[in-house]
């Protein structure tokens, strides 16, 4: 699921607008799918409610798995996959 988050946010980035980069590009590792999905909550591609519900249940998806509790996590993966859109 991580993964089709990660291209669903890739795919919406790829459509807007590019931001400028700061002094720092380049120095570092690659953009995480967190940096890039922050990003585009700041260029306003995608809202930022909508970042922060796609955190929140990836993470209560991990917990539930990690506990064996497979119904929540199905759940909370239906809220990632409603809310990119997939």
């Amino acid at each position: 699921m991580q993964a089709r988050v990660d291209a669903a946010l890739e795919a919406k980035a790829a459509t807007g607008p590019m931001a400028k980069e700061g002094g720092f590009a380049g120095m570092s590792d690659q953009p995480t799918p967190a940096s890039i999905a922050a990003a585009e909550a700041r260029l306003g591609d995608i809202p930022a409610k909508k970042v922060k519900v796609v955190k929140y249940a990836m993470a209560r998806a991990r917990m539930a798995d990690i506990a064996g509790e497979g119904k929540a996590c199905e759940r909370a993966l239906a809220v990632v996959r409603y809310t990119v859109g997939q």
